[in-house]
């Protein structure tokens, strides 16, 4: 493959990513005008929101299998058909029914496409260094699109129909299957591997459920039957998917992987990074508009600064870990984001914009430090032949740390919230407190991930590693 052709497909890669990342988060800060017109309960708001990422967590580990045995192009670009053919109808959606298909239809889009992007990036860069400048574009396109959804989402609601939202993506969509089209070579396991039904079927189950009762375990009480119900499932599904890797002759994922040290460890590193990103994205969003009194274009647009940095950073960051480690500069990045936490619950409730960028800042470059040589690392130590389905093995951990992230941070802070309006407060005193509480804890579980970086990523001499079949093109 050519360079040009390389470096096509990467922007290609790219724009997908940023365009399903988007939409994890574009469509909170909508939700007020989308329930204005399309008369929606409370329920039907949450399912908006969360039957994309339902399906797109749900499907994560099926999506990179099929990508490895099917080819990763055309699973790619199939996917993004769908997904670029559900965004026109969620944006032309007259009801609550029609939209929340055409959001379920999304995930099946986004999971498709997005699980195998870093095993596709590894196949078209085989060079080391090449290969890091790209993983240091896909992880700066993956830091704009998490800071940029909510800033998209209040604009476009507050300037024009909400529905652009989801419109938006059909001619970036059109374009990225061009692209890709024309740049990307077909490449999948040299060995023609069976479709292990039951991992397949396991995996999803296991997803599906832990997903379900993270998304309404708030909701429904988290001691209730069905969310205890679900968990069992997940726990069940898990376990039996575990079994099933460990006995199938061919396994969708090759469970010796977590005992490779960089992966096991770099994907715990990455968990607790998402659970930190979703804590300062979803409950510093609200914290603008409920305490700061920020409109819903100035909370989001309150968020790009720290976007560019991290955009900035990323590819500065694998210049950085060559000189000094992997393990390092992900454990000062991983601090840096656990500052940032902390020195945000320290604004309080007079605060203004200029008070939160130093923790903006720091959050920036820590997250800019993680993400590209953390990923960098991953792939870097991968079995080629296995590389789709360890890739959605690592975009599944963060899309569901990101859902542990806001579960579990609203917990903390909806159960102190409760507790301080019991007392007396006031809600914006109750929402505060809360607030404060709940990411200082996220703070002190981020900060984990720093001696396990130390632990984990640091290169050593490196043993033999069972030898997969290269992907190899195919014309």
């Amino acid at each position: 493959m050519t360079p040009t052709r390389r470096w096509w497909t990467l922007v290609g890669v790219a724009l997908a990513t940023f365009m399903t990342f988007l939409d994890n988060n574009v469509v909170n800060v909508a939700l007020p005008s989308i329930q204005r017109d399309l008369h929606l309960s409370i329920s039907g708001l949450e399912w908006i929101v969360s039957s994309y990422i339902l399906v797109f967590s749900g499907l994560m580990l099926v999506g990179g299998r099929l990508a490895d045995v099917y080819g990763r192009r055309r699973l790619f670009v199939g996917g993004l058909v769908v997904f670029t053919l559900a965004s026109l109808v969620a944006g032309l959606a007259t009801s609550q029914e029609m939209l929340i298909v055409a959001r379920v239809l999304q995930g099946f889009g986004a999971a498709a496409s997005i699980p195998s992007t870093l095993a596709i990036i590894s196949a078209t860069f085989p060079d080391p260094k090449e290969r890091s400048r790209a993983v240091g574009v896909w992880s700066a396109v993956s830091a704009l699109a998490l800071a940029l959804g909510p800033f998209t989402g209040g604009f476009v609601s507050q300037r024009w129909d909400w529905g652009w939202i989801f419109l938006i993506n059909v001619p970036v969509g059109v374009v990225t299957v061009a692209i890709m089209m024309a740049s990307m070579r077909e490449s999948r396991d040299a060995v023609r591997r069976r479709l292990d039904l039951p991992g397949l079927t396991a995996s999803a189950v296991a997803l599906f459920s832990v997903t379900y009762a993270l998304i309404e375990g708030h909701n429904q009480g988290w001691t209730s039957a069905l969310i205890l119900g679900a968990f069992a499932v997940a726990a069940v599904a898990a376990a039996t998917f575990v079994i099933v890797e460990r006995r199938t002759v061919d396994p969708m994922v090759d469970m010796s992987l977590f005992g490779i040290r960089m992966f096991s460890g770099g994907t715990g590193a990455m968990i607790l990074w998402g659970f930190g990103v979703m804590g300062v994205y979803f409950f510093t969003a609200m914290y603008l508009q409920n305490v700061l009194g920020f409109s819903p274009t100035e909370a989001g647009a309150a968020f790009v600064p720290m976007a560019l940095i991290m955009a900035a950073i990323a590819p500065v960051a694998g210049v950085l870990a060559r000189r000094i480690g992997t393990h390092v500069t992900v454990a000062l990045g991983l601090t840096l984001n656990a500052a940032g936490l902390v020195m945000v619950s320290f604004v309080g409730e007079h605060g203004h914009f200029m008070d939160l960028m130093p923790a903006f800042v720091a959050f920036g470059v820590g997250s800019g430090f993680t993400m590209m040589p953390l990923n960098d690392a991953i792939i870097g130590v991968l079995p080629p032949g296995r590389a789709g389905a360890a890739s959605a093995v690592m975009n599944a951990a963060r899309e569901v740390s990101g859902l542990l992230g806001v579960t579990i941070v609203g917990a903390i802070l909806t159960s102190r919230q409760a507790a301080q309006l019991r007392g007396g407060a006031t809600p914006v005193h109750a929402f505060l407190s809360g607030y404060q509480l709940a990411l200082l804890i996220a703070a002190a579980i981020v900060f984990v991930g720093a001696p396990l970086s130390l632990a984990t990523l640091r290169a050593r001499r490196r043993t033999p590693v069972p030898v997969e079949p290269e992907a190899v093109p195919v014309a």
